[in-house]
């Protein structure tokens, strides 16, 4: 039994099959894990480290860290009598240790160690300083693909501060409350982050209507309220690792499909080894929709362009990453890709994220820090305004909500296409600062002829692609035939218009199988490193399997 759960009310929807033409395909890579084996003359050994533990053990450091180490608990009870450790958390895919710097560098070098993780300070997505999304047409059915939807039946579950129960549009809003701060919290938002997350998710309108221009993107979804974030507006990886994995194991019990996850963590290592990542993969191949904000690093505070500033767990191609905009174009702040490590294309969306209102919390540190900026108040009808890609991930979140309202059978990957699909995609803005483009749900209809993908392979479907090279400047336009499984490392967005700029390396294996067909003229300048002597002219015609491995360099 969960403590303190409430009844959850599901709606039955009919089945429909879902044909959508797409625009982006992207896939996923999925590691390869190998049993744990050590031969007697093994040579010596390293761990992964996150870079702040290497820094850590780099560093004159002399007091103590935590570490969180993946593995079952026969592992992590092994290595807390090896090294005589206090076990601070129990996790479902490992524990947090506290630790000297002399044992962080006897647990990297333990064969039974492969990776090594500080427990992250997360922040909430949120810059102090609504847009069309497509969320009426959805309200009022003018979307017929999805039919007349309010996110009915569909739990998100909001990985945040908290949420305040009794403010009067979140009434009857959320069915269960747990507390990963404090085990005997109930769940209370001290900071106001979590509550302003819920009400662009799933508020009612105060009219009393469901939905509204007043309201969430989802009004009619229910909430799960997963605090790990403290009145500070900061939290601890491992308490966010834990609220995904209790997602995870009652999603049936409380009709989770969503996950929110507005905050995010420096990123010091691959997504392959970020614990927090490792989470976000195991609940989207549980079923789960899992979003996450971007983060809020796109610029230094003198106003410089930054890149690769997204966070973890946006860092992940497992979730659905988002930026956020501000009036017509992506905001400034908004983080960039592509990612630090991985090199991924992300965001993979954009949404509104400028100056929305929504609920509040009186008396929180937020209101309390700004309180000129209430609305509609006193008391618990108090609104606010807040900017942030937290709240682009939010609405993304109410927009999954809808859209699985009307496609209740679609899985985590099929929704990350559709609304990358569906987006309206930014030129100017480019993959790394817009993804595919801003939401907006009224152009589900133009999906109508995809077919419906399965499981975590990926299938390549027609989709626009000859490739022309000038400048430096790659351009996929026209048709190109892709058929069978295609299969990437790492992440791969392919839209309209896909530019390319300055050095790119390809690593790891690339299979591509079955034909592939190359048509007219295609020109490549400047210096191109292969492997091996490949000559490119006229028209190319691949056939069968074909197989490229070790490092391609595509340079300017």
């Amino acid at each position: 039994m969960l403590p303190n759960s409430q009844p959850v009310t599901y709606t039955t929807r009919r089945p429909l099959r879902v044909i959508w033409h797409i625009a982006a395909v992207l896939v996923a890579a999925v590691a390869l894990q190998l049993p744990f084996a050590v031969s007697a003359d093994a040579g010596p050994h390293r761990a992964r480290l996150s870079s702040d533990l290497a820094t850590v053990l780099a560093s004159g450091f002399s007091g103590d860290v935590d570490v969180i180490v993946s593995g079952s608990t026969e592992k992590i009870d092994r290595l807390a009598q090896r090294y005589r450790l206090h076990i601070k958390k129990t996790l479902a895919s490992g524990a947090v240790f506290t630790v000297s710097r002399q044992v962080l560098d006897q647990l990297s070098q333990d064969w039974e160690v492969e990776t090594l993780s500080g427990n992250a300070t997360v922040h909430s997505h949120m810059a102090l300083t609504t847009d069309v999304t497509g969320a009426d047409a959805a309200w009022s059915g003018a979307i017929t693909s999805l039919g007349k939807v309010t996110g009915s039946g569909i739990g998100v579950a909001v990985i945040d501060s908290g949420i305040a129960e009794d403010h009067p549009a979140l009434q009857n809003r959320v069915i269960a409350s747990f507390d990963f701060t404090d085990r005997r919290g109930k769940g209370q938002d001290f900071y106001g982050h979590g509550t302003h997350i819920a009400g662009i998710i799933a508020a009612r309108s105060f009219n009393n209507s469901v939905a509204g221009a007043d309201s969430g993107m989802a009004p009619a979804a229910h909430l799960i309220n997963l605090k790990v974030i403290g009145a500070d507006g900061s939290g601890e990886a491992a308490d966010v690792i834990e609220a995904i994995d209790f997602a995870i194991k009652y999603r049936k019990v409380l009709g989770i499909r969503v996950l929110n996850l507005s905050l995010g963590a420096a990123p010091t290592q691959s997504y392959k080894d970020d614990p927090i990542c490792l989470a976000v993969e195991r609940a989207h191949k549980a079923g789960l929709v899992v979003v996450a904000s971007a983060g809020n690093y796109g610029q230094t505070p003198d106003g410089k362009t930054v890149i690769s500033g997204v966070t973890s767990p946006g860092i992940s191609p497992y979730a659905i990453t988002v930026g956020a905009l501000r009036g017509d174009g992506v905001a400034p702040w908004s983080s960039k890709g592509p990612t630090l490590v991985d090199h991924i294309v992300k965001p993979d969306l954009v949404a509104p994220g400028s100056k929305i209102v929504s609920t509040a919390v009186k008396g929180s540190s937020l209101v309390n820090q700004f309180p000129d900026r209430l609305i509609d108040g006193p008391g618990a009808r108090d609104y606010f305004p807040m900017s942030g890609t937290s709240m682009a991930a939010a609405v993304v979140s109410g927009a999954v909500a809808l859209l699985l309202d009307g496609r209740s059978d679609l899985t985590p990957l099929q929704v990350k296409l559709a609304l990358q699909a569906s987006a309206d995609f930014m030129p100017s803005a480019g993959l790394l600062v817009g993804g595919a483009g801003k939401l907006d749900l009224s152009n589900i209809e133009d999906l109508a002829d995809l077919e419906v993908f399965t499981g975590d392979r990926g299938y390549a479907y027609p989709s626009a692609a000859r490739a022309t090279v000038a400048g430096g400047t790659i351009v996929w336009t026209d048709t190109i035939v892709w058929t069978d499984t295609i299969v990437w490392t790492d992440t791969i967005v392919w839209t309209d218009t896909i530019v390319w700029t300055d050095t790119i390396v390809w690593t790891d294996t690339i299979v591509w199988t079955d034909t592939i067909v190359w048509t007219d003229t295609i020109v490549w300048t400047d210096t191109i490193v292969w492997t091996d002597t490949i000559v490119w002219t006229d028209t190319i015609v691949w056939t069968d399997t074909i197989v490229w491995t070790d490092t391609i360099v595509w340079t300017d």
